[in-house]
């Protein structure tokens, strides 16, 4: 029987490693520090170990048809995925697919193996949310090639309690400060815009959540949002009016946040990344989730559509979930690992095909992983904004 190596037992990881347990698949969790991986695992039934993390251990373990799942930072997915490779065995990770991830597309077909990414809670279930959207959109009345459209998807982990800071981290706060250093771009009004520092296209947001209530948070584009018009497989004819992926904060938070804007802005070189990752150790010790604090996600994507030639809105519709940590787990720890979990059953499968690729698109799969969060409570609100 195949096993599932999980490498990291960080805070986003136990519920995805509890399920696959209880589903009777034979689990290792290699963790830096063993004492944090067996904390995970000492109260799971079934067949599970704790390892420390040693690559070379690693790689005399890692067997034809087994599956490493990196839960690791991001430096660390490409050594991973190439391990996994060299060994016959799958890959699956919850992180953005990188041009030096896609670069082993043809080892992997050629091997037959899976190499998947994308599969967490944003990047994942957005993912999943969209093209269940598009799908939707497809299929409707008002459906036409001429009509103008508008894609939003939003996505926020926040603390249940507001707090001066206004931000909790759930993982290594290093890589949301790498994040702001990353341009962003994204299409408005038909007019491709594109912003170095983030927090300056900063904007308020205002969004349904739920069937009765509207939130409003402080949004910022997230990344370079133009590659995911092909992803989501919009048809090339369509003509795409606005098009942003984004991050949603609580009100407040660019201003409690302006002197991380200076850093970040400022840190450049090996010094900058020396101060970066002095902040992020500090950040870490201050504003990190502490066991048991209850966090929240937020998550909305939207699709409208709009007449050609009198610009009036004919169809829209949106999927959002407005989700809160509770005795399973942190909302955050729930989407991420559990997305990760379903991809790993995916593969073994066989319902993912070789290759390198995301979050999936078939729409059978995307059925089942979003029923498998309604029928486990994870409640996702699907709105039809013309009703």
């Amino acid at each position: 029987m195949a096993i599932i190596h999980w490498l990291g037992a960080g805070l986003s990881s136990a519920p995805g490693i509890k399920r696959l347990i209880g589903n009777g698949l034979e689990l290792w969790l290699w963790n830096r520090t063993l004492s944090k991986a067996e904390a995970v695992i000492e109260d799971m039934e079934g067949q599970c170990q704790a390892r420390v993390l040693d690559w070379q251990k690693l790689h005399e373990n890692v067997s034809r048809g087994d599956i490493v799942v990196s839960m690791l930072p991001g430096s660390f997915h490409l050594q991973a995925a190439q391990l996994a490779l060299d060994n016959n065995a799958h890959f699956v990770s919850s992180s953005y697919l990188t041009p030096a991830m896609e670069a082993l597309n043809q080892q992997a077909q050629t091997k037959g193996l899976c190499v998947v990414n994308e599969v967490g809670l944003d990047p994942g279930i957005d993912h999943l949310l969209a093209y269940a959207l598009l799908n939707d959109y497809r299929s409707s009345q008002p459906y036409a090639v001429s009509n103008v459209l508008e894609f939003r998807s939003f996505c926020g982990g926040l603390p249940a309690q507001e707090n001066a800071f206004r931000y909790k981290f759930s993982w290594s706060p290093l890589g949301v400060l790498k994040a702001l250093k990353s341009p962003a771009q994204w299409l408005e009004n038909g007019v491709v815009k594109t912003c170095s520092k983030p927090w300056e296209a900063m904007h308020s947001y205002t969004t349904p959540l739920t069937k009765l209530e509207k939130s409003t948070f402080e949004a910022i584009p997230n990344r370079d949002s133009l590659p995911f018009i092909a992803q989501y497989q919009f048809d090339p004819q369509w003509p795409v009016d606005t098009f942003i992926r984004g991050s949603l904060r609580l009100q407040g938070w660019a201003q409690a946040w302006e002197n991380i804007f200076s850093l970040v802005e400022s840190a450049d070189g090996a010094e900058g990344e020396a101060k970066l990752q002095a902040k992020s150790d500090e950040l870490w010790q201050d504003h990190a989730f502490k066991e048991g604090e209850q966090d929240r996600v937020a998550l909305y994507v939207e699709l409208l559509a709009k007449d050609a030639h009198t610009q009036q809105c004919i169809w829209r519709q949106s999927y959002s979930m407005d989700a809160y940590g509770n005795e399973s787990g942190s909302a955050m720890a729930r989407l991420v690992s559990t997305t990760v979990s379903l991809a790993v059953e995916a593969v073994l499968e066989e319902r993912i095909g070789a290759g390198v690729s995301a979050a999936p698109k078939d729409m059978g799969l995307v059925s089942d992983w979003l029923a498998y969060f309604n029928d486990h409570h994870e409640t996702i609100n699907h709105l039809n904004h013309l009703d």
